[in-house]
């Protein structure tokens, strides 16, 4: 399975939005980050990429893997 385009979640004059990696254009926008942060994580879930969150000045903040992690954790169950 191909790994998809990693989605940047980005301040925006309307609230924010959701990018795909390299896209000019955005794939949602919404009022609130946690918002857009959900709409990212289920689109990199369904792509197996990653989400990259970023803060008001646009640096990332935090992010997340959903497939295709060269360092998976180890469950120590």
């Amino acid at each position: 399975m191909t790994k998809g385009k990693n989605q940047h979640v980005v301040k925006h004059p309307d609230g924010w939005t959701v990018k795909g990696e390299g896209n000019t254009k955005a794939t949602k926008v919404t009022k609130t980050q946690a918002e857009a942060i959900e709409v990212a994580e289920n689109i990199a879930r369904n792509h197996h990429s990653d989400t990259k969150i970023h803060d008001r000045n646009n640096k990332i903040r935090a992010g997340n893997s959903y497939g295709n992690d060269p360092c998976p954790p180890k469950d120590k169950k």
